[in-house]
C-alpha cells in the first residue's frame, strides 16, 4: 500500500510548480490526492483480516463519506487501481467496485467507470496503463481499454479500444427546424 501511495504522491508532485515546500503544500491541497489516499486505505482494509476490518472500517467509512460529500469523488474500495493514479479535477467521479485500472491513469471531472450488461456480458471496464480520460467521459460494460489511450471529453465508451488510440465523441448532430415567430 505504501509504495502505491508514494508513487501516487510523486505523480502529483511532478505536476506542480514552485519551490519544494510550495509543491508539497499544493499536493496536500489536491482533492484527488485525498480521494486516492482514502481509497488506498479502504483497499488495504478490504484485503485484510476481520480484526483489521473491525478496527479500521469506521475510520474509513467516515473519511470516505467526507470525500464523497466534499469533493464528489466515489471510488469503491474493491476496485483495483495501479500506481500513479491521478484525478486532475474533482466532482462527479464514480469508479465501480469491479473496475480494474492500470498504472499512470489520469482522469478528470464527471467521469464514470461502471458496470453494465447482462449475463456473460455484464462487467466493468479494464483500463490499461498510461490512459487519459477527459471530462465527462463514461466507460461502462465488460470492455478493455488498451495502453496509451486518450479518451476525449464526453465520450461514451462501451466497446473495446486497442492500444495507442485517441477516442473522441464526434457525434454532433444539428437538427434544423423552422420557427415561426409571428
Amino acid at each position: 500500500m505504501f509504495s502505491y501511495i508514494k508513487y501516487d504522491f510523486k505523480r502529483y508532485y511532478t505536476l506542480t510548480h514552485g519551490h519544494k515546500i510550495k509543491r508539497y503544500i499544493n499536493c496536500f491541497r489536491q482533492p484527488g490526492l485525498h480521494a486516492i489516499l482514502i481509497f488506498r486505505f479502504g483497499n488495504w482494509i478490504y484485503k485484510n483480516n476481520i480484526f483489521i476490518k473491525l478496527i479500521f472500517s469506521p475510520i474509513y467509512l467516515l473519511f470516505n463519506f467526507i470525500i464523497n460529500s466534499l469533493w464528489g469523488i466515489s471510488i469503491e474500495k474493491g476496485a483495483i487501481i495501479g500506481k500513479g493514479f491521478r484525478i486532475g479535477h474533482y466532482g462527479g467521479i464514480f469508479i465501480n467496485n469491479a473496475s480494474v485500472i492500470g498504472d499512470n491513469v489520469h482522469i478528470s471531472q464527471d467521469v464514470s467507470i461502471g458496470v453494465s450488461g447482462q449475463g456473460s456480458k455484464r462487467g466493468c471496464p479494464i483500463i490499461g496503463n498510461n490512459v487519459y480520460i477527459a471530462p465527462g467521459a463514461k466507460l461502462f460494460g465488460k470492455i478493455k481499454i488498451g495502453n496509451n489511450v486518450k479518451i476525449g471529453a464526453n465520450a461514451i465508451i462501451y466497446k473495446d479500444i486497442p492500444d495507442n488510440c485517441y477516442v473522441v465523441c464526434d457525434c454532433l448532430k444539428i437538427i434544423e427546424r423552422k420557427i415561426d415567430f409571428s
